[in-house]
């Protein structure tokens, strides 16, 4: 026997009937974040500080990243 439901609601309709957290404040700052990188460029010291928000990581990773970032940005040592 096989049974089809369908819904028809709007996700925050379905959102507040799965009983999930509202997360656009949390959102809302991610935007203003992102667009004020993308308005006052991204430094290096920038860039370690939202990779250190978004998850712990090790020195190790956040390391790599910061060679990374530094000769996407022209800024690493040229051998």
């Amino acid at each position: 026997m096989k049974v089809t439901v369908d819904f028809d609601c709007t996700p925050e309709e379905a959102r507040r009937f799965m009983g999930l957290p509202d997360l656009t404040p949390v959102h809302q700052a991610y935007i203003e974040r992102m667009q004020k990188a993308a308005s006052e460029g991204l430094t290096p010291e920038y860039f370690t500080e939202i990779m250190k928000t978004w998850g712990p990581m090790s020195e190790g990773t956040m390391n790599m990243w910061r060679t990374m970032f530094d000769q996407m940005s022209g800024g690493g040592k040229k051998k």
